[in-house]
């Protein structure tokens, strides 16, 4: 596997007044998430990158990491360094932010 973790974040856009996560939401968290994983050495082991719809659209901005399936939803930029040193360096979800299908 070339990536022990990927995020994926939504970046659909959705006509109104449907809820979507929107492309300007989520290629905000997008670039949050590359840079701190870059700042931490971690970019050539964790991708983060935009997706189209995750099907969570209620719950935007969305988004998952995998290999794990772990779903995350009404994600801001101020939770991003949370979700990378606890989840995807310590390997514990964070469970405020968890959507549970």
């Amino acid at each position: 596997m070339k990536y022990k973790k990927h995020v994926f974040i939504c970046t659909n856009d959705k006509p109104a007044p449907k809820k979507c996560c929107s492309s300007e939401k989520g290629m905000e968290l997008v670039n949050a998430f590359k840079e701190s994983l870059a700042e931490k050495g971690l970019n050539r082991e964790i991708r983060a990158q935009k997706t189209g719809c995750l099907d969570t659209c209620a719950f935007g901005p969305a988004l998952v990491v995998y290999p794990e399936g772990v779903f995350y939803g009404k994600v801001t930029p101020d939770d991003v360094e949370e979700i990378v040193e606890k989840h995807l360096i310590n390997d514990e979800p964070v469970e405020r932010l968890k959507l549970d299908f």
